[in-house]
């Protein structure tokens, strides 16, 4: 793993990924993720479900746990308000055990979110849906990501890990 204490490496975030066994990725495309989608398409344990909307994510992700699989839900902010109705169904009232890595849109570490308002609403939104969250800006932030699944795995839940890198080294 690639260690890159001042930003977060797609490689350290596949890492991750394949240390936790994700079997799948759940995720609507976008240019952000861009190197990380370049990577994961040519990992041969992780398998790309592709969705046309976030909400979708929810249900394909607790289809593919019920069935066995361990997946992973990758969105940004915008698409997890989108999908609020699809979260608390199919991830909170089934039980589902599932990461959501979600870009951090518009947030900055220094509190002057003026990119996009939508940043001032993504963690009041999972705290008013009772899902806990991990912030992940840096590589030394990496080992948060298993945090995160463990808690999702031990609590049969959706938990979140808020990227608050995706401007920088994801592009």
């Amino acid at each position: 793993m690639m260690s890159n204490e001042g930003s977060l490496s797609p490689e350290s975030v596949l890492s991750q990924l394949k240390s936790n066994n994700i079997t799948h990725v759940v995720w609507l495309p976008d240019s952000e993720t861009n190197w990380l989608y370049l990577l994961m398409k040519n990992e041969p344990s992780i398998e790309l479900v592709p969705v046309s909307r976030e909400g979708q994510a929810f249900s394909v992700a607790a289809g593919l746990a019920t069935g066995g699989k361990k997946p992973v839900i990758l969105i940004q902010n915008t698409g997890l308000l989108e999908s609020g109705d699809s979260l608390r169904g199919w991830g909170i009232g089934l039980k589902t055990p599932v990461v959501m890595m979600i870009g951090y849109r518009g947030w900055t570490r220094h509190g002057k979110n003026a990119f996009h308002d939508v940043a001032k609403f993504t963690e009041p939104f999972l705290i008013a849906m009772g899902i806990n969250y991990y912030l992940v800006e840096n590589d030394g932030d990496i080992d948060r990501i298993t945090y995160a699944f463990e808690e999702a795995d031990e609590n049969k839940k959706p938990v979140a890990v808020l990227v608050g890198d995706e401007y920088s080294s994801w592009n």
